[in-house]
């Protein structure tokens, strides 16, 4: 039987790291993340759509979409946010049920969705995942290993679901305040568990 679980985690907390261990076990990862880059690259319907709702202004001069101008226009904006996701979410979630499709029958399928909190599906998994690291520590590893300012790291931070409301949905938490060893150790232990329902 597949095992279908959510992973999630705030910027910079440390998710994308889970998600490689959780894949080197043995594990199908599908990030949404990716999905979405991909349902909007040059010449997909998904362009085509962001262009009809925006208007061509968000294409570079190669007919790719300007993810920097789409950043900067969202960012600021819930209802331009919406407008997007309305676009791009149905694409996204078409795209990972044909991945999840195509594993095997005893799989741990793991979909790695950095809103999940937001989108409000944390209820469509056997198991969630929670990658936690206290804000401070989201801040300082953007400060440091992005070179994004303080405002900016914390405007992002707020522009995500809480701590609080993310905790809420997790069956699982993944404490990213350690070290690697620490991360690893935990998510193996989480990914036998599960890996023992499929």
């Amino acid at each position: 039987m597949t095992v279908r679980v959510g992973l999630t985690g705030g910027i910079a907390s440390g998710k994308s790291t889970v998600s490689a261990i959780l894949a080197e076990l043995g594990a199908v990862v599908i990030d949404a993340d990716a999905l979405a880059r991909d349902v909007v690259a040059r010449g997909t319907p998904g362009l085509a759509a962001v262009v009809a709702e925006f208007g061509p202004a968000l294409l570079t001069p190669d007919g790719d979409l300007d993810r920097p101008a789409m950043g900067a226009l969202v960012f600021g904006d819930p209802d331009a946010r919406r407008r997007l996701e309305a676009v791009i979410h149905p694409l996204v979630h078409e795209r990972s049920a044909q991945l999840e499709a195509e594993a095997a029958a005893d799989a741990v399928v793991v979909h790695d969705i950095p809103l999940l909190a937001e989108v409000g599906r944390a209820g469509s998994f056997d198991a969630v995942i929670v990658v936690d690291a206290p804000p401070e520590l989201q801040v300082s590893r953007m400060v440091q290993e992005r070179g994004w300012t303080h405002d900016d790291a914390e405007s992002r931070i707020a522009a995500q679901a809480t701590r609080e409301a993310r905790l809420a949905i997790a069956t699982h938490v993944v404490d990213n305040t350690g070290s690697l060893d620490d991360l690893r150790e935990q998510v193996e232990r989480i990914y036998g568990e599960l890996a023992g329902r499929a």
